[in-house]
């Protein structure tokens, strides 16, 4: 059941690793403690046991998704070497591979001209990018919606920067009327448009914002952290379409491959349109760059030591699944997507289920009738159907709602097995009610 292809990828991987260094003289490493490794390890894997099945498709809950196999193995060969990609001389293949990744990502949004990098996750990577938007809008609001990921407010806080939150519609989309009233004060510097919420899946009417822009004049910052490679699916309807393909437009963007991305934890991009926001980062440090004379990744990124095992990852995964719209990388989101829709459609034929509306991505958000969500939640975890809890406002009141996230190709073929285990924890829940 858990997938073991990696471990022969990097077998092999690492016999031609050695091979490119046979030239140096054999030496033994001192590996302390080496005696009770096997007991550590054993130790170890009875500790991660207390986990939830995350790889498995009845995990439906939050957004983790299991690292592609040749990621896996492209980490833990790169921990071999143990890249630094804050400077070039840290890490000399690995900051190439992730100036490659990076360009193709941009590529994915039309960007052939960008500045950006990777960064240990998509807070550290919306950071940057609200940094720069204050850095060249002092003073100004960051502004997004009540729908938005909670650490924008936060990263404002951190960066003392004024912020506030724009009402969202019944979908969790943006409100255009209350954003227009807050730009209409005329001290709004940034708005964070978010292609995919996380609570909903909601995408934010972006070719609205833009005309905004045009008239209030303002960046525009998308977090597509959790949403931002459904651009590539074909599947998507005609408003969240139209909103991924004016992405290109906005002037900064953050994407998290260790999301939909296939990659492991943590790994997070950030991409800026204009390449001149780099001066914005410099700094005078050159003991820490020895012979490098090219530009290496420290010289714009806020972030100093970074794994260049997760570039070397993403680099792998797509030298194997190019982001191209058709292609299996771009396939597989489009069944996490019919997924979805099956999965909302078949709880609205339901009467006992109320679901929110149709899931833009690939979440479903739904309550129950006459038992509480938390009740179902409870029960299907015991029936190991792990899915997730969201709390939203209706009418004024907090109401708690049962949310799934349907990552994986296969929920799409497991959706028959989710709805049957579903429908036992209605019962169960029912059960214990009366």
């Amino acid at each position: 059941m858990l997938e073991t292809q990696s471990l022969q990828l990097l077998t092999e991987g690492l016999g031609h690793l050695e091979k490119d260094f046979a030239r140096l003289p054999a030496f033994t490493a001192e590996i302390p403690g080496g005696e009770r490794m096997n007991a550590v390890m054993a130790e170890v894997a009875t500790r991660m046991a207390d986990n939830f099945p995350y790889f498995h498709p009845l995990y439906a809950g939050q957004m983790l998704k299991p690292p592609h196999p040749v990621a896996r193995a492209a980490y833990a060969l790169a921990t071999w070497i143990n890249p630094n990609n804050h400077a070039l001389d840290g890490g000399r293949a690995s900051s190439a591979m992730e100036k490659e990744a990076v360009a193709q990502i941009a590529a994915m949004f039309g960007w052939h001209t960008h500045l950006g990098h990777l960064t240990s996750s998509g807070t550290i990577a919306n950071l940057e990018a609200l940094w720069v938007a204050g850095r060249l809008h002092p003073d100004k609001k960051i502004v997004a919606s009540e729908q938005a990921h909670y650490t924008h407010e936060r990263i404002s806080g951190v960066l003392r920067l004024p912020f506030a939150k724009v009402p969202a519609d019944s979908r969790g989309r943006m409100n255009l009327t209350a954003l227009e009233t807050l730009l209409a004060s005329g001290d709004v510097g940034c708005v964070v448009v978010t292609l995919g919420t996380t609570g909903m899946g909601a995408v934010d009417p972006l070719p609205e914002i833009l005309e905004l822009r045009a008239k209030y004049g303002f960046r525009i910052h998308v977090d597509g952290a959790y949403g931002g490679y459904f651009g590539l699916a074909g599947n998507l309807d005609a408003p969240a379409r139209e909103a991924f393909n004016r992405a290109g437009e906005v002037d900064s963007i953050v994407i998290d491959p260790h999301k939909h991305g296939l990659q492991p934890y943590g790994c997070g991009c950030v991409l800026f349109a204009d390449p001149a926001v780099g001066a914005l980062y410099k700094h005078d440090s050159p003991y820490t760059y020895f012979s490098s004379k090219d530009l290496h990744l420290g010289e714009i990124s806020l972030e100093c030591s970074r794994a260049g095992a997760s570039a070397v990852a993403l680099w792998a995964t797509m030298r194997l699944l190019p982001l191209w719209p058709g292609g299996e990388f771009a396939t597989s989101l489009e069944k996490s997507r019919r997924a979805a829709l099956e999965l909302a459609r078949r709880l609205a034929a339901d009467s006992r289920w109320t679901v929110v509306c149709e899931p833009e991505l690939d979440i479903v958000v739904w309550a129950p009738r006459g038992v509480s969500a938390q009740a179902i939640f409870d029960e299907a975890a015991r029936l190991d159907l792990h899915l997730a809890l969201v709390q939203m406002v209706v009418d004024g009141q907090p109401t708690l709602y049962l949310r799934s996230v349907l990552m994986k190709p296969e929920h799409e073929s497991w959706l028959d097995e989710i709805l049957r285990r579903l429908d036992q924890a209605f019962i169960l829940a029912a059960a214990r009610r009366l």
